[in-house]
């Protein structure tokens, strides 16, 4: 049941839509619809805006962009919106809207909130492949399954009226955030305060690179700036992150990192395991690729990771591998999650892909070549965009940016952040701030007392008052502790 403050909300929410749809002012006339979203409440508006599927065409093959506003509570609220960029690459903005409503709602009192699914996701010219969730574990985690259902997939996605003919190499990351500035002025908004997590802080980078007069601030939560290479980095990161937990565990589980290099040791090695979803016992032989994958996941969410010892020792000591392949799905089985993993290729394959080879990263020590391998298969046959040599550029920034960055973060760790907030800072250091918080991981937001911190630098007056902002709450966040599975009493033993 919702609280009292957020049925308040609900209700204000609702009447004001009902207001902003006579305002004309405020949004273009007839652009808007009211709508609803699933897991929110109250009535919303909703719209769409044709575009050019190639911009070099624009009286060719259109796509429906397609947006979500959340109107301002108050009656004199602020003309810059706040837009939410998705991450993955592959997540519908619309679709996280539910999730992360929570926390923007105090920028929501005065600022319209705009989530915009990028094409390629949701309901903007969608690239997503089948549902794999609630396939066998084995054949979720195993690298050749996937690569029979991606080719299918992309066999499906090149039959689509957007796909045909090479289409896929139109859902870049640059072409997307033109997308986004068109929505802009159909909106009639003057600049956007960006708000961009993971793969979204790579789309606000771009944003602000092509229309730097067009954002007010920037918030960029899990830093993947264009020069990462993500396959490289994975390898590089994931080790990074899996090293660090193993040493923050010495003294619960001292033998943890013998159990780690056992495991590895033994493999491959038959196992059987639960489904986590359907109860069901599967048998499959688990090799080094599969076990790597099913660690992954669970580092991406301290409290995941906090479980990740006592699975992995109890895998390593006792043949029991349910916990490891429960945690390993439980990352990615909610539907705010889900990619679309049609546009994540088209991405990573254009931008990423073709500076493998020269990519500084060290692989990690267990990871090696694992993710480069997968990725070098899978881009094999993907239609790949054109991608701009300035696309790997960062220019300095011409409005205040907040980065933050997750010390226990295995995608986006702390060292990408630096290197962004170096190259934004150039100039003028005062414009950026880089808030490590050592024990979060994949996304600062969701640490408690993050929101206040980022609505104080987006409802500041003057740049001047923006920045620095004092982060002293988080960073007293502690990692949590580890999980001790409970043993059970002997009947009659004493309490």
């Amino acid at each position: 049941m919702p609280s009292p403050a957020r049925r308040a909300f609900a209700h204000a929410a609702a009447l004001t839509a009902a207001l902003m749809l006579g305002t004309a002012s405020a949004h273009a006339a007839g652009a808007l619809k009211p709508c609803r979203i699933d897991g929110i409440p109250n009535e919303l508006l909703c719209g769409s805006l044709a575009r050019p599927l190639d911009p070099a065409r624009p009286d060719g093959v259109k796509v429906d962009i397609h947006y979500l506003v959340v109107p301002a509570l108050a009656r004199n609220k602020q003309p810059d919106a706040v837009l939410l960029l998705a991450g993955g690459p592959g997540q519908s903005a619309i679709g996280v809207a539910a999730h992360v409503l929570p926390r923007l709602a105090r920028l929501n009192n005065r600022r319209d909130l705009v989530f915009i699914d990028q094409r390629g996701t949701g309901r903007s010219a969608p690239l997503a492949c089948a549902d794999d969730t609630k396939l066998p574990v084995a054949e979720q985690l195993d690298p050749a399954a996937q690569m029979r259902r991606l080719d299918a997939c992309r066999a499906q996605l090149e039959a689509l009226p957007y796909g045909r003919n090479g289409g896929l190499r139109f859902f870049t990351t640059t072409i997307a955030m033109q997308d986004m500035d068109a929505v802009r002025e159909a909106l009639g908004v003057p600049q956007w305060n960006l708000v961009g997590a993971s793969y979204g802080t790579r789309a606000a980078l771009d944003y602000l690179r092509q229309f730097p007069t067009r954002v007010r601030r920037t918030v960029i939560d899990g830093v993947a700036p264009p020069d990462m290479v993500l396959p490289a980095s994975f390898s590089t990161d994931n080790q990074a992150a899996l090293d660090q937990l193993i040493d923050a565990n010495a003294t619960a589980y001292p033998t943890l990192r013998a159990d780690w290099q056992r495991l590895l040791a033994s493999l491959p090695r038959p196992v059987t395991v639960a489904h986590p979803l359907t109860g069901q016992p599967e048998r499959f032989t688990v090799d080094r690729g599969l076990l790597l994958r099913a660690v992954i996941a669970p580092l991406y969410q301290p409290a995941l990771a906090a479980a990740l010892p006592a699975a992995l020792h109890a895998a390593a000591t006792e043949g029991r591998f349910e916990g490891l392949f429960g945690l390993s799905t439980a990352f990615g089985s909610g539907k705010a999650v889900r990619l679309a993993m049609g546009m994540h290729y088209s991405v990573v394959c254009a931008e990423d892909l073709p500076r493998l080879p020269q990519a500084s990263d060290p692989p990690g020590a267990d990871f090696g070549r694992t993710d480069a391998e997968l990725y070098s298969r899978a881009c094999r046959d993907w239609p790949r965009g054109e991608v701009a040599p300035d696309f790997y550029k960062i220019p300095p920034a011409p409005s205040p940016v907040l980065l933050m960055s997750g010390g226990a973060d295995p995608a986006t760790p702390p060292r990408h952040g630096e290197r962004v907030a170096q190259a934004l800072g150039a100039g003028h250091p005062d414009r950026v701030q880089h808030l490590v918080v050592k024990q979060a991981g994949h996304g600062v937001t969701a640490v408690g007392c993050v929101r206040d911190l980022m609505f104080r630098f987006i409802d500041a007056k003057t740049d001047a008052a923006a920045l620095p902002q004092d982060a002293a709450c988080a960073m007293r966040i502690p990692r949590p502790v580890a999980f001790q599975p409970v043993q059970a009493q002997p009947e009659g033993a004493a309490k």
